[in-house]
């Protein structure tokens, strides 16, 4: 493991941030070369051996840079926190990207078939343990975005029927029919909320 700068001190770490937000380019090398070991330190979480190690390093200082030149002081957030967050996205992406998963299938698009030739859907694994580790990360990822934007896109209605239907926030999954019964309403009207929540979710998913 190749050795780094020891990390700034919070007084350190400000006075750089301010010069750095007045143009300096010196002050931005410097916030970069002593958070190359929180670099390190979550590169370990995905590496296998040490070319993986220098491949991940790399990609994870672009999400470094990229969360120095974008950091903002106002926020009461510490840089270290908001680097690790742009760090692992960068190296999940490349992840991704290596893995040629197809993510863009969207949660409701069938994604293959079973072993009864039963047609499976994103949402229809989100439980399976049978994914190598970036699979697991990947899908970690997913399923916290996704229940973010089902707060954030969905009215109340939707937002119970979709839950109903797949079992979401720890409510017992049911048909279409059964949700129907429920909140008397009929099937048909079930379909077309759970049809527009869905669209409304994959538009925002991706």
């Amino acid at each position: 493991m190749k050795t780094f700068p020891k990390p700034l001190s919070t007084k350190e770490e400000k006075e750089y941030l301010l010069k750095h937000l007045n143009g300096d380019k010196q002050a931005r090398g410097i916030l970069i070369e002593h958070n190359l070991r929180l670099v390190a330190h979550i590169a370990k979480k995905y590496s296998t051996n040490e070319k993986d190690m220098d491949d991940i390093i790399s990609t994870g200082t672009i999400g470094l840079i990229k969360a120095v030149d974008s950091f903002n002081l106002d926020k009461n957030i510490k840089l270290a926190t908001y680097a690790s967050r742009c760090i692992e996205n960068e190296i999940l992406m490349m992840f991704r990207s290596e893995k040629k998963l197809g993510r863009e299938v969207f949660i409701q698009e069938s994604i293959g078939t079973d072993n009864s030739g039963n047609e499976i859907s994103l949402i229809d694994v989100i439980e399976a343990v049978d994914m190598d580790v970036v699979s697991k990360i990947e899908l970690k990822e997913d399923i916290k975005k996704l229940y973010v934007i089902i707060d954030e896109c969905l009215n109340k209605r939707e937002k119970e029927i979709i839950c109903h239907r797949y079992g979401l926030y720890n409510y017992k999954e049911m048909t279409q029919r059964e949700i129907s019964l429920k909140y008397n309403i009929s099937r048909s009207y079930v379909s077309r909320i759970e049809k527009h929540a869905l669209e409304k979710l994959r538009k925002k998913f991706y």
